[in-house]
């Protein structure tokens, strides 16, 4: 039994949400989203929230049913407080700027490296080695930073790149003389 599907997911003050078959819309004040519930879970409202129960007792229901009650759940979230990832940019020369719907990378490339934002993503850079990206789907937002992020995936001898704030970098020794 999944203990996070058990659960209803509770609809916060300010936010509307309902349910059409097997698709969630949810709207706040920081925009509207829609979830389309895969099949082998029942979606249905449910006093002040949304519930989620597995069809049958296949295993992929099963794993359905926690996995579509944590995504429901981020769509509350992400239209009350939204989400975000933030990025370290390390090395020589190495920066990025917003420019009118462009990201701006210098990488260490013979030519800067122009990043279009997606809809619905917010992209500031309050340092020139600090990217901040945001918005209200969490997928959308983990997917553009990856993006950013393999345009120079951190090295691991002097840890110059773009990596994850937070990210732990395993470093190696150089060669010895």
């Amino acid at each position: 039994m999944s203990r996070i599907g058990k659960k209803p997911v509770s609809i916060p003050a300010g936010v509307s949400a309902n349910v059409a078959g097997q698709t969630v819309n949810v709207k706040g004040p920081k925009g509207a989203v829609n979830f389309v519930v895969p099949d082998d879970v029942a979606v249905r409202m449910e006093g002040s929230g949304v519930k989620l129960d597995p069809r049958n007792d296949s295993k992929r229901a099963r794993a359905m049913w926690g996995t579509s009650r944590t995504l429901v759940a981020n769509l509350m979230t992400g239209v009350t407080r939204g989400f975000e990832r933030s990025l370290e940019i390390t090395g020589v020369g190495y920066r990025a700027s917003v420019q009118g719907k462009n990201l701006q990378l210098a990488l260490g490339y013979s030519h800067d490296v122009v990043f279009a934002i997606p809809e619905g993503i917010a992209v500031a850079t309050p340092k020139p080695t600090e990217i901040v990206i945001s918005g209200i789907d969490r997928q959308k937002v983990g997917q553009v930073a990856a993006e950013i992020r393999a345009f120079r995936p951190p090295e691991p001898y002097k840890g110059k790149g773009v990596k994850f704030a937070g990210e732990f970098i395993f470093r190696k020794e150089g060669k010895k003389k």
